[in-house]
């Protein structure tokens, strides 16, 4: 590993040291370590929750061994620095496929559990967290500690979610799912405001197994919200299973832009573009592959460096039912007179409760989308959409964060004091460190 950065590349921060862990049997001394430690895999988290700022960086990318599989339950064991996409690789054409997936394959198992991602059926699959059945945790002590919904439960609950605080997970356990073949059968609806997506979510949540959308966050008065309203399901074509799809990725940045390429008119060109040219149908049905349908950014391999040198900032809220109609409204509000924001996707989650003590998710409506950095005026639009989340009962994601204060943290997470016994003593992330230190008031 060259470099130890989050997806985001904001803020800059590097640590001191980064210790390669190359097998299960050669395991380091954790607490001979200066500083403190954190795992990192493939830096897929936007903020800083995968970083340590002068302390040392566990890089657990090579361990990625398959350890079991049993081809009757779909129960998969293996190292926690498999990634999503290998798994998929192998796994795929024995017509198993993973229980929940985030936006990007390129995820680690380890890292999936840590964040407790969530995916396009939240509604019927929950969190990632739901389907692990056993890990191994390593402490800093040395013990290596079996956890599960039986054993040593409370740690079980706080490494879900937990950030990668609590231990380092050597290798997991949890259940695939059986498919027919690799195709999704997709309609993308095209809707005119908020109320028409959230009537489309109500009456698509019983049989569509996956929903999300795409919404036009230059929108204003009445078309505020609009979108692509996006369901699909496994498809159960025989003739299909025959069929093995190939994407390749189409083409990588080579170099780190030096100024963003995202601005009010390319955003905006690029909005009516998607919404009136590429559906110009109102209902369009198609047969697809996993690939664009799971993960149509993968394609673009380093697509983070569009956002220029100052690197990108993705937020990612939720408001709960009752509450969600204003507050999406109040927030896509704020992004259209901005005009930064790009890539906003919009979802409904179900109620389906993590096992994760922070986990994210929780019932009610969720919108993420990327903004170029542009300093103060960035973290101060932000500062404005958490405003409207606390004032509604909502969450920030601190998967996707890199700028929330204590205070808000400590909100949208009411039980983190408890969680908190749960930190490895020897553990500790830029992220934790900020959300739990009061900011100082200059007098």
């Amino acid at each position: 590993m060259s470099q130890v950065k989050s997806w985001g590349r904001y803020p800059h921060v590097a640590p001191g040291k980064v210790e390669t862990l190359r097998l299960l049997t050669d395991l380091p001394d954790l607490a001979q370590f200066e500083g403190s430690v954190l795992p990192y895999a493939c830096g897929r988290s936007y903020g800083d929750s995968c970083m340590n700022e002068g302390g040392v960086s566990l890089d657990v990318s090579q361990l990625k061994n398959f350890l079991a599989f049993d081809p009757e339950t779909g129960l998969l064991r293996c190292e926690a620095g498999l990634t999503l996409a290998e798994i998929i690789e192998v796994m795929l054409p024995r017509g198993w496929f993973l229980p929940v997936s985030p936006g990007t394959k390129y995820v680690s198992v380890g890292g999936a559990i840590a964040n407790d991602v969530h995916g396009k059926n939240h509604h019927k699959a929950g969190t990632f967290g739901r389907h692990v059945t056993q890990f191994m945790l390593l402490r800093s002590s040395g013990e290596q500690l079996l956890c599960s919904p039986t054993e040593n439960v409370e740690l079980f609950r706080a490494t879900i979610g937990g950030l990668g605080l609590t231990g380092l997970i050597l290798w997991a356990e949890f259940r695939l799912k059986p498919v027919v073949n690799s195709y999704i059968d997709v309609e993308e609806i095209r809707f005119r405001n908020l109320a028409e997506f959230f009537e489309l979510s109500r009456d698509s949540d019983k049989d569509f197994e996956y929903t999300v959308s795409w919404a036009d966050n230059q929108a204003r008065g009445k078309d505020i919200g609009r979108g692509i309203f996006i369901r699909g399901n496994h498809s159960q074509s025989r003739y299909l299973t025959s069929q093995t799809p190939k994407r390749k990725q189409l083409f990588s940045v080579p170099v780190e832009i030096p100024f963003s390429l995202l601005n009010r008119a390319s955003i905006t060109a690029f909005n009516t573009a998607f919404y009136y040219g590429l559906h110009y149908k109102r209902v369009a049905r198609k047969v697809t592959s996993y690939e664009p349908f799971f993960y149509p950014l993968d394609v673009v391999g380093r697509w983070n460096r569009f956002y220029g040198k100052g690197g990108l900032l993705q937020y990612q809220c939720v408001v709960p039912y009752g509450n969600d109609t204003t507050a999406m409204t109040q927030i896509m509000g704020k992004i259209a007179a901005q005009g930064e924001g790009f890539l906003t996707v919009v979802k409904n989650f179900g109620d389906l409760k993590s096992p994760g003590m922070l986990s994210f998710p929780r019932p009610g409506t969720t919108i993420a989308l990327d903004f170029p950095y542009h300093g103060q005026k960035t973290l101060l639009l932000l500062d404005q959409l958490d405003m409207i989340v606390r004032e509604h009962g909502g969450a920030v994601y601190p998967a996707k964060d890199a700028r929330m204060t204590a205070e808000s943290f400590q909100q949208y997470f009411p039980n983190w004091q408890e969680f908190a016994k749960y930190i490895d003593p020897k553990f500790s992330s830029s992220f934790w460190r900020r959300v739990t230190t009061p900011r100082k008031i200059e007098v």
